[in-house]
């Protein structure tokens, strides 16, 4: 047995079994069995599409690893920030949340307290603040980790 597939509308497929066993020509057998697939748009995660990594819950001892306690404090309140990265930065999230929508997108990326970001060198995005965020963030020089 044979599959053929026809476009049924516009978005969805048409499934058909036939037999191919008749010289060649394509018979249908009996009922048609039919099944409808919804065409999706398939869309990468922004992280991947704009280079940004991030390590949800990160535990005490990665945090030890980098040296954390260490890195610089900024805090902030409710607010909208455009921001540019001139460098890659590692930013560990002590409380709060933000929402990073990249320049000229429409979807955002969320990061939350607990979160290690490592935003890419020449990343434009505005972040929004929706109360009280603290991080603490390290500069990153290129093929540190």
């Amino acid at each position: 047995m044979a599959s053929m597939i026809s476009a049924a509308s516009p978005g969805y497929l048409s499934f058909k079994r036939t037999n191919r066993a008749n010289n060649g020509v394509g018979v249908e057998i009996g009922a048609t069995s039919a099944c409808r697939i919804k065409a999706m748009r398939v869309e990468k995660p922004l992280e991947e599409l704009y280079s940004v990594r991030v390590e949800r819950k990160v535990s005490k001892d990665r945090l030890t690893e980098l040296g954390v306690s260490r890195w610089s404090v900024w805090k902030t309140g409710k607010c909208k920030l455009p921001w540019d990265w001139q460098v890659d930065q590692l930013v560990y999230i002590e409380e709060g949340e933000v929402r990073v929508v990249p320049e000229g997108s429409d979807r955002f990326m969320q990061f939350v307290a607990g979160d290690l970001v490592r935003y890419p060198k020449w990343f434009e995005a505005d972040l929004y603040f929706n109360g009280p965020y603290q991080e603490r963030y390290s500069f990153r020089a290129y093929g540190d980790d």
